[in-house]
């Protein structure tokens, strides 16, 4: 792997065309779907609790294990609302000494990791268990590897680069959006450099998740519209990528069902526990989606567009996602299509370039039901350039997207976005 990162795409067109660099890039991905493949005999998806109070079940299962002492992961907001103390006391009343660090923020950084980390070696805590959205779940999953590994968080980046076991790791998210909670990665946010990284290895995949919709009643409705297209965007970006497999092609497709389902009638009542139990499946099945089936460009532009202007990841999806499979469609119109027929917007046709278009207008009027604008109002020219380029360096040695871009491209497409 270290010798396919000196080929970055900067590198690659100071030394070929573009149309020649494409070859490149398919034959570096293309080993993605293998991989993915021997990944899928290999990753066992977490034991999952499901429903309201399945949380404190999974609390219960914790103790069963034989843990004694464990590390809870999470932030401030989640602490002042109350959400945690139930897992604490159901925790300290099976026996178990919890330790809470509660500083996680959006977009961890290595300084919220290493004081996890801290705290874990100080109470010698001998698993973490991740409670709150998609960053709190990122912190603990690192925080567990870093415990184990001796080696800095930035030799951790990458691919397959977590060399021992982590800690046990626990999950239960308290959005429905990032699916982490299932994935192999993790994302870290390098705010000096304005650039976010991730931790991408199979052991980072929790041993227990619990899913449970009671939880979500709370969540603000922005933050239910920003997790719930995240969730969307797992799915389709895992759904028109070159290495899919069917079996991410059949989580990605009942994801889709169920968020266009769903994410309407929890945006109108935030209340309605049966449908926040359906978003949290559709988030943990685009998950699992997303392991085997990969991402593409549009969280290249996303990951980057949080790093220079601290946008919230779901948000920023949500957003490029449109203009993305605008792009893209030529080389997806079947993909498109039945996800299209999928979201049951198939009443009156069945030609395939017709209800691809139908399914990028279903995702610009779910944005729109949400809230989200077309246009990044603090995405700046002179920004453009480095943001085009970081994107494509992760997603072109990363992500089997359906469709290469290069840097002119990319860019043209950043200033659609523009106000």
């Amino acid at each position: 792997m270290k010798a396919l990162n000196t080929l970055t795409p900067p590198a690659l067109s100071r030394l070929i065309p573009f149309h020649l660099q494409v070859p490149v890039y398919r034959s570096l991905t293309g080993s993605l779907k293998y991989i993915g493949k021997a990944l899928n005999l290999i990753i066992r998806p977490p034991e999952i609790f499901a429903g309201p109070g399945a949380s404190l079940l999974l609390c219960d299962a914790i103790a069963g294990t034989g843990i004694q002492r464990i590390l809870l992961v999470t932030d401030a907001m989640l602490v002042k609302l109350g959400l945690i103390q139930p897992l604490v006391d159901r925790l300290s009343a099976r026996g178990l000494a919890v330790t809470v660090y509660d500083g996680v923020l959006p977009d961890p950084a290595v300084e919220q990791i290493e004081q996890a980390v801290q705290l874990q070696k100080h109470h010698h805590c001998q698993a973490v268990l991740a409670v709150g959205g998609g960053s709190s779940m990122d912190c603990g999953k690192v925080v567990a590897a870093r415990a184990t590994n001796d080696k800095a968080i930035w030799d951790m980046t990458g691919f397959f680069k977590v060399s021992k076991a982590p800690l046990p790791i626990y999950c239960i998210p308290t959005t429905a959006g990032t699916g982490s909670e299932a994935s192999v990665g993790a994302v870290v946010s390098d705010p000096a450099n304005q650039r976010k990284l991730p931790v991408i290895d199979h052991k980072l995949v929790p041993r227990m998740a619990a899913l449970d919709g009671k939880l979500m009643t709370g969540l603000p409705r922005n933050g239910t519209a920003a997790t719930g297209m995240d969730a969307m965007t797992h799915a389709v970006e895992a759904y028109i990528g070159r290495i899919a497999i069917p079996e991410s092609n059949q989580l990605a497709e009942e994801a889709v069902k169920l968020i266009s389902e769903h994410l309407p009638r929890v945006l109108a009542n935030g209340q309605d526990v049966d449908s926040r139990q359906a978003m949290s499946w559709a988030a943990y099945r685009a998950g699992l989606a997303m392991n085997r089936g990969g991402l593409g460009y549009v969280h290249g532009i996303a990951h980057n567009l949080g790093a220079y202007y601290h946008i919230p990841h779901g948000w920023a999806n949500a957003m490029v996602l449109p203009y993305i499979l605008d792009y893209s469609k030529e080389s997806c119109i079947p993909q498109l299509a039945r996800l299209a027929k999928i979201a049951g917007l198939d009443k009156d046709t069945q030609n395939e370039d017709v209800l691809a278009d139908r399914f990028i207008a279903h995702i610009r009027s779910l944005n729109a039901l949400c809230g989200v604008p077309d246009k990044i109002e603090d995405l700046k020219e002179k920004d453009i350039p480095g943001i085009a380029r970081a994107a494509l360096k992760e997603a072109h040695l990363s992500y089997a997207v359906p469709r290469y871009m290069d840097q002119k491209t990319c860019e043209g497409i950043l200033r659609k976005m523009m106000v």
